[in-house]
């Protein structure tokens, strides 16, 4: 895939943005670089910052607030990035459906919500006007991720048998789980770590967990096809730690990522009816069965270094704008992704450690 810079692009999606904090200006704005989207409008609360930052990114219209942009624009799309309020709970819910039911389409920043009732809330926005929504789980769109759905789906890998995957959240005792403002964090971190899940594997059947006493989780998932994995939940683990660590296993073969960014693909160690060579003397193998290893190279300055890339969000917005431009909903990260991640988020939250936990 090569990179394609905004004015190169032979349509555009007239588009208003809200908010314009760090979040936007770090690492969601700038992947409009890439993206054919045309920022019209921003809207923010915070007037001295939104006019600046309007101006850097050649936004020709500010207003103080979302409802006056979506009144007086003419747009197709817009983009939410916004803080939780101040019960920590996204704040996405309410602003989505009043942006889809005044006829956009909307891209909103992850956590997207809190619980399934306010997928519920984007539910009526969607079917208000037939306009679609996508909610930004980057993961699911990070270069080591999508090879290692190529990998798995493939044939030399097999079918798939089991995986773990290792991500740093911390999930609150039960006692205090009923308060938004102690689980937004687990919410954020969980949701990262179940978006890859769900991008490779599809929704889960079952589940059931178990809680240290310093808030660490595993969490056993059971899928219809027969797989089975693990999810070490870590909030304990050291700051100065890899962030995740996957690693999946298919018959004769297994691949890991590790830290979202280096992949290691073990290929099956023999052919089709070679003999094992009990005897070798040498534990290098032969070349075409060798481990295949990829990882950036960060000592050049190339648009696949670039952290927009590799973590995933330029991806996201991509499949947004593109998919909107050929009027067709989004395929990762819609309402029904969303539905299926909130259904196992509550299953977590107040389901019983220790027993099975069933989706369907």
């Amino acid at each position: 895939m090569q990179a394609v810079f905004n004015h190169e692009y032979p349509a555009r999606l007239k588009a208003g943005y809200i908010g314009t904090g760090e979040q936007s200006l770090s690492n969601i704005l700038p992947c409009f670089q890439y993206a054919p989207v045309e920022l019209v409008a921003f809207a923010d609360h915070n007037t001295t910052r939104g006019l600046a930052v309007a101006r850097q990114f050649g936004a020709r219209h500010f207003y103080p607030n979302h409802k006056a942009m979506l009144a007086q624009e003419k747009l197709d799309a817009v983009f939410m990035v916004v803080g939780p309020d101040v019960q920590g709970k996204p704040r996405y819910a309410e602003l989505a459906e009043y942006a889809l039911r005044q006829g956009v389409h909307v891209w909103v920043d992850s956590p997207p919500c809190a619980s399934l009732a306010e997928v519920k809330q984007f539910t009526y926005g969607l079917t208000s006007r037939g306009k679609w929504m996508q909610a930004n789980f980057p993961k699911m769109f990070a270069p080591a991720y999508l090879k290692a759905n190529d990998i798995i789906h493939s044939e030399p890998f097999g079918n798939l048998s089991s995986f773990a995957l290792r991500y740093p959240a911390a999930l609150p005792p039960a006692e205090v789980r009923a308060n938004t403002l102690a689980m937004a964090p687990f919410l954020a971190d969980f949701l990262q770590a179940y978006s890859i899940l769900l991008r490779l594997f599809g929704e889960c059947d079952g589940l059931f967990y178990l809680r240290s006493s310093l808030g660490d989780v595993s969490v056993t998932l059971h899928y219809r096809s027969g797989l089975v994995g693990n999810m070490h939940l870590t909030g304990s683990q050291a700051l100065t730690s890899p962030t995740e660590r996957l690693e999946i296993v298919g018959n004769g073969a297994n691949l890991v990522v590790e830290n979202g960014v280096k992949l290691t693909y073990y290929r099956s160690n023999c052919a089709p009816g070679e003999p094992e060579e009990e005897r070798a003397t040498s534990f290098i193998g032969s070349d075409e069965n060798a481990p295949l290893v990829w990882e950036p190279d960060m000592s050049l300055g190339a648009y696949y270094n670039k952290s927009l890339f590799v973590q995933g969000n330029v991806g996201s917005v991509l499949q947004f704008a593109n998919k909107i431009l050929a009027k067709e909903p989004p395929r990762h990260g819609n309402i029904s992704d969303l539905m299926h991640m909130m259904i196992v988020y509550e299953k977590l939250r107040d389901g019983a450690e220790k027993s099975w936990l069933s989706l369907f």
